[in-house]
């Protein structure tokens, strides 16, 4: 946190809303094993110059102690709709006047669907009903409760309604499967709390982004792909959005949930994609290729599963479609950023990769180190462009697709002005 907030202050192009100290935040905690987390969150948004107030669900009582929050906000913790002290009998309207956000992490399938629906049986739904300030709702829940219709239309009225929904995270989870459902870490919910954009840098433009591996099937069983999980692309069209862009992503296979406000466009493989970026590509006036395209797919797609027999087999191989390329050689391009991870020789081909395709920028980046690269939560990223370069250091793939997105708006706008 303190990393990223030192960031924040040492960017000149692009200013953030300063934090405001003895900001008032409400955070409600409801009945999930995920309630361990909003005790971290309470004490960083403490460290962060925050006053924090606690309201806890019946159930999450019995997963954490109120006695707990309280020694981490410095405030009573508040459990009871009804009191019958005189001086809090009215607690749900006092304490949303309070409140400069109201914050329900974790937020259960329980407590969502009664948020969605306007009812208000205990404290923190009453709350949620009396708040006037801006809310967030940080769900945790069995990926099989996430994915579920109603719940997915529960979490769409909030959004209607105007409540932010910080999205669930990938990975595995107390009751032992994996997937979405995690609660996101408390750093990353502090950060979306009190770190919002005060002039967005590409207000307006069309940005088109491409994200995550494709699949170049074998058979109906097998396929090649890659490593590649969305991250950073996904965290380059959050960044965009913030920024002010319409954003339209194109993602391979990937376990995440895209951004608010973003037109996704789901496809397979390198050739869906092509397809994909080269219809949006000549409307757009920022192209950024994040995606792990294959390089080669099966010439033979086999029908029927592939039996192991012999001992040795050979698959003959073509060349994909060379997106980035294609794009770059438009009659009117768009301003095209490209992507290259790399084992060895990290500038000398990021450099190349630059001219050889004729792109504005490219972000380079080390794979098979013991830090960053794919399927990591952080990463660093050489960027270089025809007259200047700059390293963004290893920091989380949210932070860094900020500084990108920043370093983007730069170039592009310094294009457009000469």
């Amino acid at each position: 946190m303190e990393e990223f907030f030192q960031t924040c202050h040492n960017t000149t192009f692009y200013s953030f809303l300063s934090m405001t100290i003895n900001k008032h935040i409400l955070v409600g905690v409801s009945g999930g094993i995920a309630a361990y987390k909003s005790a971290e969150l309470v004490r960083l948004l403490r460290k962060q110059g925050c006053e924090v107030r606690v309201v806890m669900t019946e159930s999450a009582t019995q997963f954490i102690s109120p006695l707990t929050f309280q020694a981490l906000s410095g405030n009573p913790v508040h459990t009871e709709l009804l009191n019958a002290d005189a001086e809090t009998a009215m607690s749900h309207i006092s304490l949303a006047r309070w409140a400069d956000v109201l914050l329900i992490a974790p937020a259960t399938a329980n407590i969502i669907a009664k948020c969605s629906h306007g009812l208000a049986n205990d404290l923190l739904s009453t709350l949620y009903l009396a708040a006037e300030c801006p809310v967030y709702i940080a769900p945790a829940m069995n990926q099989a409760m996430w994915h579920k219709t109603v719940t997915q239309e529960n979490i769409a009225k909030l959004k209607a309604h105007g409540v932010t929904i910080i999205n669930p995270e990938q990975g595995e989870q107390a009751c032992g499967e994996t997937g979405l459902g995690r609660m996101s870490e408390p750093a990353t919910i502090c950060e979306r709390l009190l770190v919002q954009p005060i002039a967005p840098c590409l207000q307006g433009l069309r940005v088109l982004i491409s994200a995550g591996p494709t699949r170049e099937p074998l058979d109906p069983v097998r396929y090649i792909t890659n490593r590649s999980s969305g991250k950073m692309g996904y965290a380059l069209a959050r960044a965009a959005v913030q920024a002010g862009a319409k954003v339209t992503l194109v993602s391979g296979p990937v376990n995440l949930v895209a951004p608010d406000s973003v037109e996704l466009l789901q496809v397979e493989t390198a050739a869906q994609m092509y397809e994909a970026v080269m219809a949006q590509a000549p409307y757009c006036e920022l192209y950024i290729g994040a995606a792990a395209v294959a390089d080669y797919s099966p010439i033979t797609t086999e029908s029927q599963k592939i039996k192991k027999q012999a001992r040795q087999t050979t698959i003959i191989l073509q060349k994909t479609n060379d997106i980035l390329a294609t794009v770059s050689q438009l009659n009117t391009p768009p301003f095209t950023v490209g992507f290259a991870a790399e084992t060895d020789n990290l500038e000398s081909y990021a450099q190349k990769k630059l001219h050889e395709k004729n792109l504005d920028m490219i972000a380079a980046n080390w794979v098979g180190r013991e830090q960053g690269g794919f399927d990591s939560e952080q990463n660093a990223l050489q960027v270089f462009w025809k007259t200047g370069q700059k390293t963004l250091a290893m920091m989380d793939k949210t932070k860094l697709a900020e500084q990108l997105i920043l370093l983007c708006a730069e170039r592009f706008n310094e294009k457009n002005t000469t």
